[in-house]
C-alpha cells in the first residue's frame, strides 16, 4: 500500500504512477516520471492554446468557458463579481466509464 493509500482514501500520486509505469513497460522510473511530465505538459500546452486532447477509449480534454456570475464573500457576506473564465475539463470516453464500473 502507497503512502498516497495509507492517508486520504484511494488515489495514486506521480511518483506511484511513475512507478506503475516503469514497472508495466521496463523503464526506469526517471524515464517514466518525464514520460508523464512530457503527457500533461503536451496536453496542458493543447488547452491554453484553445484545442482539445481526444485519447480514444480514455477521454477528452478541453476547456470550457464559465459565465460571468455574481457570488458573496462568505466573510463579510457581500456581493461580488465574479469574471468570466476558462477552465479545463475532461470527458471520459464510455469505454473508461465502462471499466470503472
Amino acid at each position: 500500500m502507497g503512502l498516497s493509500q495509507a492517508f486520504e482514501g484511494w488515489y495514486m500520486n506521480k511518483n506511484e504512477m511513475a512507478e506503475k509505469i516503469a514497472d508495466q513497460i521496463d523503464l526506469t522510473k526517471a524515464d517514466a516520471s518525464r514520460a508523464i511530465d512530457a503527457l500533461f505538459g503536451t496536453i496542458a500546452s493543447e488547452l491554453s492554446a484553445g484545442g482539445e486532447v481526444s485519447i480514444a477509449g480514455f477521454g477528452k480534454f478541453e476547456t470550457r468557458t464559465r459565465n460571468a456570475r455574481t457570488g458573496r464573500n462568505p466573510q463579510t457576506g457581500a456581493e461580488i463579481s465574479i469574471p468570466a473564465r476558462r477552465v479545463a475539463a475532461f470527458k471520459a470516453a464510455k469505454a473508461l466509464k465502462d471499466q470503472v464500473e
